[in-house]
Parts: C-alpha cells; sequence; structure tokens
C-alpha cells in the first residue's frame, strides 16, 4: 500500500483517552468511525462524526478528508445531521436558557457548510425568520439569531430573494432604531448588506426601508465595527444602485457632506483606520472618482458649440486682447493662432486637435477651465511667463496640463472599477470636494517649478513628466490629510531630491543584490564603460553647430566644431545659417590634439570669466573652453543643450585620458549595465541567439500613417 494513502492522526473525545491511529485514505469514512468508536465502546457510530479541533473546527466529509495531513489533530463528535436535529428541538424550548444556549452554540456551527445543508434540510432557517419577525426575544438570544441566520446564508444554499417583506422591515427597524443593543445593530447592518448584494430588488426594498439619515449617524458612534458595518451597507447601495438611483444618493450624500463627514469623524479622531474600513473608504473614493469616466472617455467634438466657447475662453482669459469683433476673419483666425501656440497647444491652428485623445479627453478642458477661473493670477503668470521664454525652453501650458490630468487619472485609477481587497484610499479625498481639480491646480504649478529645476526643453517634455509623476506618488503616499499639507510637501520633493531619493534606492538595490550578481556588474563595467567612450568619440567625429554669444548678448554667428577620424585634431570654423554638416576640409582652423592642455567647464572658463556676473547659471551650466600651446590660447564653447554638454565634455576627456564624469554618462552606464546583467541572468536554455542582428523589414507601401508635423506648426 503506497504510503501516501495512511495518514497519521490522533483523535480525542472529552472524557476519553486519545487515540493514534492510521488512517487509511481508501477505507470510507463510515469504516473509519466504526473503528474509533469501537475503540471507545461507544454504540450507534452512525451518530458520530470527525472533525478538525483547530481553527475552522470543519466536519470531515468524503469530499474533504483528503485535506488531512500527517499529525492532524481530530475530534469525534456529534454527526452533522444529529446536531441539527438536536439544535432545532433546543430552539423551540419553552426555557430560555435552553433557547440561548441552542442558538448560541448554532451561530458557531453555521459556518460549517455541512451542518449548514443538514439544518436546512429541516427548515431550520425559516425557524429563525419566525423568531426575528414574531418574537421580541432578550437582545442576547435575538444577537444569536440573526448571527445564526447570517451565517446559514451565507453558504448561498437558500436565495436571499425568498425572505418576507416582514423580515426586511424587522431588519431595517433594528438599524434605524436610535436605542438598541449595539450587537443587533451590528449583525442587522451586515445582513442588510447581503440582500443589497443579492438582488436589484432587495436593493429597492432596503433603501425603502432604510433611513440614510440615521445610516449616517452610525459613523458617529465611537464602535468601530458599527461604523464599519454601516459604511458597508452604504457602498453597498452606492456599488449596486442604478444610474437614477446612484445619482439619487449621491445628491443626498452630497447634501450631508458625506467625505467630510468622513474625514471628521473616522479618519481624523481614529488613531488608525482597520483594514475592513480602510476597504471600503476605498470603495468609496473610487466610485465617487468614476463619475469623471464618461468626461475622460469623450474627445473634444469641434462642432459643439459650448466646448468651441470654452477653448476659446480659456485663451481669452489668458490673454488681453483688442475686440475680436471688429477684425477681419483672417486677422482674427491669425490672432487666435499666435495666442493658442503661446498657451501651449500643439495644433494652434485647430487646438481642439489636441483634445481628441480620450482619455483624457474632456476632462483636460475642464482641469484647464477650472485653474483658469479659481487661480486666475496664477494662471495667467504661468501662461505669460513661458511666453516670454526661447521657444525651446518654454514650459507649454496646455500640453503639460493634458499630460497632467491623464497621469492624475492614472494615479487616481479613474475609470476602473474597484478592487474586491484595494484598500489604498487617500485620506485628501476625504478634505477635498473636488480633488482631481484641486491636485491639478497645485501640480500644473509644481510642472513649471520643475521644468526650471530641470532647465528644460521641449525635447525634455516626457523626462520632466516622468519626475512630475514621481513627485506626485511619492507624496501621495505620504497619505497627506489636506491639501495645503499635500502642497507642501510636494513642493519641498524637488529634483535634486527626486535624484538623491533615486541614487539611495538604486545603492540599497545594489546592497541587496547576492554576491556574485555584484561582481558580474563590476566586471561589465570596463567593456560598457569603453563602448560609452567609442560613442562619445564618433559624436565629437559628426561635429556640433555653435553659437557664438556676443557681449550684447546677442545670438549673431555660427561655428561649427568637428574632430578628425584619426582622432588626432579638431578642426572648426564660421559657418553659415543654413549649414548642416560641412565637411572637414571646408573648417579652416585646427587645433592638434597634442597641444591641448586643459578642459573647463563653467566659471573657470575664459569667457565667463570676461562677462563675470553679467552671464545666467543657464548659460554657466552650458559653457565649456580647451586650453592649448601653452595655456595661452583657447577654444570657447557655450553648448545648447545640456546633452550636447555632456557629450563634449565626454570626449574631450578621453582625448586627454581622463575619466568621463557627466551625468549623462552615469545615466548610460546604468541602463548599460541593468539591461546587460537582465539579459546574463535569463535563463535562456534551448534558445538559440544569432550572432548578427536581423535584418531591418522593408519599408511599408506607404507612409500615410506618419502625422504631419507640417499641421502643428502652422
Amino acid at each position: 500500500m503506497p504510503q501516501q494513502d495512511i495518514v497519521k492522526i490522533a483523535i480525542q473525545m472529552p472524557g476519553a483517552y486519545p487515540q493514534l491511529i492510521q488512517l487509511d485514505q481508501k477505507k470510507p469514512l463510515s469504516a473509519v468511525i466504526k473503528e474509533v468508536c469501537d475503540g471507545w465502546n461507544l454504540p450507534g457510530p452512525d451518530n458520530y462524526a470527525l472533525q478538525y479541533t483547530d481553527g475552522v473546527q470543519t466536519y470531515i466529509t468524503e469530499s474533504n478528508r483528503l485535506d488531512i495531513k500527517n499529525g492532524c489533530i481530530l475530534r469525534l463528535t456529534k454527526a452533522p445531521g444529529r446536531c441539527a436535529e438536536d439544535l432545532y428541538k433546543g430552539i423551540q424550548s419553552s426555557d430560555s436558557g435552553v433557547r440561548c444556549d441552542s442558538l448560541k452554540q448554532l451561530a458557531c456551527v453555521s459556518t460549517d457548510v455541512t451542518f449548514a445543508q443538514e439544518f436546512i434540510s429541516r427548515d431550520g432557517h425559516s425557524l429563525l425568520v419566525k423568531i426575528v419577525e414574531d418574537v421580541d426575544e432578550a437582545p442576547l438570544i435575538m444577537t444569536h439569531t440573526l448571527t445564526g441566520f447570517m451565517e446559514l446564508m451565507d453558504h448561498g444554499i437558500v436565495s436571499w430573494e425568498n425572505l418576507s417583506a416582514v423580515f426586511i422591515k424587522k431588519i431595517a427597524s433594528f438599524v434605524n432604531a436610535n436605542v438598541l443593543d449595539v450587537s443587533i445593530q451590528q449583525v442587522s447592518l451586515a445582513i442588510l448588506e447581503s440582500m443589497v448584494l443579492s438582488s436589484s430588488s432587495l436593493f429597492q426594498q432596503v433603501k425603502q426601508e432604510v433611513t440614510l439619515e440615521r445610516l449616517l449617524s452610525h459613523l458617529l458612534v465611537t464602535n468601530q465595527q458599527i461604523q464599519t458595518k454601516a459604511m458597508a451597507l452604504l457602498m453597498a447601495l452606492l456599488q449596486t444602485a442604478g444610474d437614477a438611483d446612484r445619482q439619487e444618493l449621491f445628491a443626498f450624500l452630497g447634501k450631508k457632506n458625506l467625505r467630510q463627514y468622513i474625514y471628521k469623524n473616522i479618519i481624523h479622531s481614529s488613531a488608525s483606520v482597520g483594514d475592513e474600513m480602510a476597504h471600503y473608504l476605498y470603495v468609496l473614493q473610487s466610485v465617487t472618482l468614476n463619475h469623471l469616466e464618461p468626461r475622460m472617455r469623450m474627445p473634444l467634438d469641434s462642432y459643439n458649440q459650448d466646448q468651441r466657447e470654452s477653448l476659446h475662453a480659456l485663451r481669452q482669459a489668458a490673454f488681453e486682447t483688442e475686440s475680436e469683433n471688429s477684425l477681419s476673419h483672417e486677422r482674427r483666425r491669425s490672432l487666435c493662432a499666435k495666442e493658442f501656440k503661446k498657451l501651449g497647444f500643439s495644433n494652434n491652428s485647430n487646438p481642439g486637435q489636441d483634445l481628441l485623445r480620450a482619455p483624457p479627453g474632456l476632462l483636460a478642458l475642464d482641469t484647464m477651465a477650472y485653474f483658469a477661473s479659481r487661480y486666475p493670477d496664477a494662471f495667467s503668470r504661468f501662461v505669460l511667463e513661458n511666453s516670454s521664454r526661447e521657444d525651446k525652453h518654454e514650459c507649454p501650458f496646455a500640453r503639460s496640463s493634458i499630460q497632467l490630468t491623464l497621469i492624475l487619472c492614472e494615479i487616481l485609477r479613474i475609470g476602473e472599477p474597484p478592487s474586491e481587497t484595494g484598500s489604498n484610499y487617500h485620506p485628501i479625498f476625504f478634505s477635498q470636494d473636488r480633488l482631481l481639480d484641486e491636485l491639478f491646480c497645485v501640480c500644473i504649478q509644481l510642472i513649471n517649478k520643475t521644468w526650471k529645476e530641470m532647465r528644460a526643453t521641449q525635447e525634455d517634455f516626457d523626462k520632466v513628466m516622468q519626475v512630475v509623476r514621481e513627485q506626485i506618488t511619492r507624496t501621495l503616499s505620504s497619505k497627506p490629510t489636506s491639501l495645503e499639507l499635500f502642497k507642501n510637501k510636494v513642493n519641498a520633493l524637488n529634483y535634486s531630491e527626486i535624484l538623491k531619493l533615486r541614487q539611495t534606492e538604486r545603492l540599497h538595490q545594489e546592497e541587496t543584490l547576492a554576491p556574485p550578481v555584484l561582481e558580474l556588474k563590476e566586471r561589465l563595467k570596463p567593456e560598457l564603460l569603453e563602448l560609452i567612450r567609442q560613442q562619445r568619440l564618433n559624436r565629437l567625429c559628426q561635429g556640433t553647430l555653435f553659437r557664438k554669444i556676443s557681449s550684447r548678448r546677442r545670438q549673431d554667428k555660427l561655428w561649427y566644431c568637428r574632430l578628425s577620424p584619426n582622432h588626432k585634431v579638431l578642426h572648426f570654423g564660421d559657418v553659415e545659417e543654413d549649414t548642416e554638416t560641412p565637411p572637414i576640409e571646408s573648417l579652416q582652423e585646427k587645433i592638434p590634439v597634442a597641444d591641448i592642455k586643459a578642459l573647463l567647464t563653467g566659471k573657470d572658463c575664459p569667457h565667463m570669466k570676461e562677462n563675470k556676473g553679467k552671464q545666467t547659471k543657464e548659460v554657466l551650466d552650458l559653457a565649456f573652453s580647451i586650453t592649448y600651446d601653452m595655456e595661452e590660447y583657447s577654444l570657447n564653447f557655450i553648448a545648447s543643450s545640456r546633452t550636447d554638454f555632456c557629450l563634449w565634455t565626454d570626449g574631450l576627456s578621453v582625448l586627454l585620458g581622463r575619466d568621463m564624469s557627466s551625468e549623462c554618462m552615469r545615466s548610460e552606464l546604468d541602463i548599460l549595465l541593468s539591461m546587460e546583467i537582465k539579459l546574463r541572468l535569463l535563463d535562456l536554455e534551448n534558445v538559440p541567439i544569432p550572432d548578427s542582428a536581423p535584418p531591418v523589414p522593408k519599408p511599408p507601401s506607404n507612409f500615410n500613417f506618419c502625422y504631419d508635423l507640417s499641421q502643428a506648426e502652422q
């Protein structure tokens, strides 16, 4: 006989020594019980059953007996049918003590489905309904009755829809009562919740019978169980209601300031919120925010007069313009396009095109309009400040707003149904009536602040938005309880702080890596650094166009600099405006790499010293120079972007035999190391890796799917 068919267990019975047996899983359970009864000289083995002693004390049946493990301790007890019969009789006893004990035991054993089937087969659940409907029992007896009934119904053997209107009214009266035993109210709230979740017809009956005023008053009590069950019923009503009923419920709860109600009496007054309550707060947050989903899913309709007027009202709020009615059609169209461009729309001739993306759809227009009307000074300051910057450095308000609205929708999970196990609610939601709009107003100003901290250009838009997403997510994860607290925390979490946090987390992650992985990382570094060095030298060989900045701070002449293919000479010279990549022979000036003595950056550069105190921090961060021929001469550069600055200073460092030190190099090295380690650690058994790259696919027959950039520039 295979070993897995035998399980060694102990069986107990009150007043007798335990039996240690080897349970044969192939032997019928009735035969096993007979052997146990014979061991204790007990007649009538059919009246007995086996039951777990630990945890949920479930009856052992043929369907679950394979769950028994070696070392389990079981109990010999009354068979479910005999127990059900005894309790059914005890509940009908004229002795209140017997009734109370029977109902108390019923509440405990009804959690077992085998017992529940036996008790319900005797119509025991109807007996409990009759007690609730017809009898005014003592509070303790009524509590046991309702608890037993709830446990029986939870098995789904009997439909909730079979309950009478009288029973529903009686349960609702327990909830509506001003003075009643809290245990009765607690289980009554749970019964009503199950009714609501079971069918739409019961939803209507419960909605008619339960006083919402009284339901809200249960949130004021100090008993957390009552608060939680009241919240559970409220969420069940909201989740199962049809659109019309849900709107009615939200209107009522809005008048009663439900969010502030919860914030004051549950979140703010409690030292901690229990897991069950946290789930219901999360559900309320989710259901409420999902009211915004239709606007989020709806793109702008260019034929909708109200939507067009909202778009133009946004433009007019940003710019004080002359009376447009007196202008010709062409002049007005040109003026609108110019102002929409300043406002940050990509398609300035038809800005509605920017709002065709759904999500965020019309929700983005709503948030922009709210910001413009709620905080007009901040709105005007944002738009005008960026209108005065150079085109490449301006932070586009409209484009940023559309992307920010999408980010907030994703963070707040708008449009996603609430999870059955979710509990991640935001306390700030309950202190604000218009959470999305108010968060937007704080975060759109945060974007402008972060944009300046990162010295971003249009090319850095996605990078800035990633940082802003991280700032918002990190701040919300700290559970701020008010908008002011969120504002202070998110503004304190500037770009430099984000970089520090990322570095700290990366170092912590490295510390947790296994020693072989760290060793592999160190072995890979030299190879990857050499790859970056070659890329930098190749970039210098391609060359870059630089601008000369005059003493009057006017951009005038252009010049080009590139490294010779043999990496021995720097060629440079003036070029015309429309020059792309001049041939190396056309660059008349040259400096042998061997003559270069030093690489200088920032305020140490000669051309920065000459204009000390006159250069902006932005220019200082992009300036670098090389000195040559005994350091008497210098070639001075001002890069057009931080990327070009990093590429050239790294490349020149390589030529001088020094280590590269730019932030771009560190970032690229981290990316390459991460990718290489992941590839090395992949389980590639029986997966052939080609020696050469796969062929590039043939181009498509047409390019009609491409976006026409010329439209955005008009």
